[in-house]
């Protein structure tokens, strides 16, 4: 397995958490504000932890732990525009990589699946 940093997965993931900082690093609802930003960090965070184990099967685990932080922030994203913390385009480009970002996660783990079922 390659470095985390390498996997475009784990960088797409840093950029969605730089994103999310950004739109509500001046949001007072700061209740809001600190969900969404710890959905947003575990992303990555789960990346970077299970590529460090060299274990296919312990990386599946935690890309799955990460694809539902995605989900999470997703779903946070969709309430933005409704409750008038950012405009609907800004939220619909978030949502969109945050589905992109899913799908390339989804896609990995069918690729280490299958590798595994192939080294047995």
């Amino acid at each position: 397995m390659q470095a985390f940093e390498d996997l475009r997965i784990w960088q797409d993931a840093q950029n969605i958490a730089l994103q999310i900082y950004s739109l509500f690093k001046d949001n007072k609802d700061y209740g809001f504000r600190d969900q969404i930003q710890r959905a947003a960090i575990p992303i990555s965070n789960n990346i970077a932890e299970g590529s460090e184990y060299n274990s296919d099967r312990i990386m599946i685990r935690y890309l799955k732990i990460a694809k539902g932080s995605c989900g999470e922030v997703r779903n946070m994203l969709y309430l933005c525009p409704r409750i008038g913390y950012c405009n609907e385009e800004t939220a619909k480009d978030l949502i969109n990589k945050c589905k992109s970002l899913s799908s390339s996660i989804g896609a990995f783990i069918v690729y280490l699946e299958n590798n595994n079922r192939n080294n047995q």
